[in-house]
């Protein structure tokens, strides 16, 4: 029987070391869930999605990554995925110590 992946896109958080990412490193937990927010006066990338922890931006979803989720978020689509930390690095690169999935919610 087929069973597809729930997981859409992964990905390392862009920005991370800029929006106090890595003062949240102990907070960020794999399963922990990043809330994605549309910035569409964004000036550097109108389909910009800021991920966000406790209300804090953590960063953003990387260029490329992005335009089907804003997109989908643009035409009242944004609560079919969620974002979820899969992996916490505390020794790799400040851009590279979160990896993020992007997952299709199930709708039952």
């Amino acid at each position: 029987m087929f069973k597809p992946s729930r997981q859409i896109s992964t990905f390392h958080i862009a920005g991370f070391q800029h929006h106090e990412g890595p003062f949240a490193l102990d907070e960020l937990k794999p399963g922990k869930k990043l809330k994605m927010v549309p910035e569409p006066d964004n000036p550097h990338d109108p389909k910009a999605l800021k991920l966000c922890y406790k209300k804090r931006k953590r960063g953003y979803v990387p260029h490329g990554k992005n335009e089907q989720l804003a997109l989908m978020a643009f035409y009242g689509h944004k609560g079919v995925f969620e974002a979820r930390v899969q992996k916490v690095d505390p020794e790799a690169e400040p851009w590279n110590q979160v990896r993020v999935g992007i997952y299709v919610k199930d709708a039952r």
